[in-house]
């Protein structure tokens, strides 16, 4: 247990100096107002979001136009986190560009603020918007994760640390509308926030639609660790870990002595030198430890006592109502993860249901399967079965990591296999081969 705790401990100092990578998309389509598929707007859409990517990255990050006359004019605007490299922009403005239109495919109006190496947002619509501050509709997920710390000291932290970058993104010696913090919360542990406008609205406005993402957080989302409020004019978002992109310059806040004196020269050389050395090491032992599998704190908290094969479990059935509640993972948090079930996510379907791949904002990648409504399974019946197979734990089994019950939806969570499973070889004629049973 000793060895198991240090051994997190350091994979969560490894990710302070390596920069991790994920992608996560939120996005919004019009309800009301429908264009004709290969129509002329269709075709100006498709002109003006595939010229985004070139413009925002070569004009600092920001970019608005419009192409078309009448009823077929299309307006759209793309943005980057300030001071992101221009391959980096362009790279991400070009994917949210080909995901916004398959995933409003005949819709007049699309969002999509969309996270890969660094976070970009592409708008367009059959209006005029430019410089209009807009806030609806809105958009809001966090994790429901249960973690250790004081909710109240949370509370009064997270909001200190949203007026500090509010400030910081609407003052006038920031013309970006970006700010991005770090607060220390705890004796170890740091909040992490940053918020981004469009950069075509006042710095007033900006303001207005960052305080009622706070004011959201305070009706929805107090005392998460982590989760995003997004509306058309601005978006913020919150962890308990850093993010890709954003905090490579942020250091955390220090406690200044009075006497203090300045560092020399010498001091910063062998400060450096030593954080190269740490880095270094920590690299080596992180490569050798990455088969290690750790689920993150935000998402799944270490639920259930591993088991080896033929032990019995150690909880009883007095447990199954705690540990029901304990798997459960919130639907929005799924649907997130899944981009809500895009095709592009499915790994495969059975007679059961569909299997899709699911990306939660750390990075974590989970397998998704979404039971059918022709499974003839009850919701208690359900649950009953998610608490047997969570019991059998094997290091030959894939894992279950939750479940989900909502509406008329029912969800299991599993730990993602790249490799896919066992039968996956044995059962296919000429896959088989490649299996060497010599081999340990």
């Amino acid at each position: 247990m000793i060895f198991k705790m240090k051994l997190e401990n350091l994979l969560l100092i490894l990710w302070f100096f390596l920069v991790g990578f994920h992608v996560a998309c939120a996005h919004k389509c019009s309800e009301t107002g429908f264009f004709i598929p290969h129509g002329k707007f269709d075709t100006n859409r498709g002109l003006l979001l595939s010229s985004l990517a070139s413009n925002v990255s070569g004009r600092g990050g920001f970019y608005n136009s419009s192409v078309g006359q009448g009823s077929d004019r299309v307006y759209a605007v793309g943005m980057c986190i300030p001071g992101t490299e221009p391959k980096v922009c362009s790279n991400c403005i070009h994917l949210a560009s080909n995901e916004l239109m398959e995933t409003c495919p005949n819709q007049t109006e699309g969002l999509l603020w969309f996270e890969k190496e660094t976070l970009c947002m592409i708008r367009y619509s059959n209006r005029l918007f430019f410089g209009t501050l807009e806030m609806e509709p809105s958009y809001k997920v966090y994790n429901t994760a249960a973690f250790q710390v004081n909710l109240t000291e949370f509370d009064n932290t997270w909001e200190a640390l949203m007026l500090r970058v509010i400030a910081q993104a609407t003052s006038s010696s920031n013309p970006m509308y970006y700010g991005a913090g770090i607060q220390k919360i705890g004796s170890s542990r740091n909040i992490y926030a940053f918020v981004l406008c469009s950069k075509d609205i006042s710095p007033w406005n900006c303001a207005k639609c960052l305080r009622q993402n706070v004011d959201d957080y305070r009706s929805c989302c107090s005392g998460k660790q982590g989760g995003l409020t997004m509306r058309l004019s601005c978006f913020m978002e919150w962890d308990l870990y850093p993010f890709f992109g954003v905090f490579q310059n942020q250091t955390s806040p220090t406690t200044h002595k009075k006497d203090s004196k300045k560092i020399s020269t010498g001091t910063i050389v062998g400060i450096i030198v030593l954080l190269t050395f740490m880095s270094s090491v920590l690299l080596a032992l992180g490569l050798a430890l990455c088969r290690r599998r750790k689920t993150y704190q935000e998402f799944a908290t270490e639920r259930r006592s591993m088991t080896t094969y033929g032990t019995e479990p150690q909880y009883d059935d007095a447990d199954d109502i705690t540990t029901s509640g304990s798997l459960q993972f919130d639907f929005k948090a799924i649907e997130a993860a899944t981009c809500n079930f895009h095709e592009s996510n499915k790994l495969g379907h059975g007679g059961f249901g569909e299997v899709y791949k699911g990306t939660f904002p750390n990075g974590t990648e989970v397998a998704v399967k979404r039971l059918s409504n022709s499974s003839g399974q009850g919701e208690q019946e359900f649950q009953n079965e998610v608490l047997l197979v969570a019991k059998l734990q094997h290091r030959n089994l894939v894992k279950l990591l939750g479940f989900s019950v909502e509406r008329e939806e029912k969800i299991l969570v599993y730990e993602f296999v790249p490799n896919k499973s066992l039968d996956y070889f044995l059962f296919d004629h000429r896959k088989r081969s490649q299996l060497d049973w010599r081999k340990s």
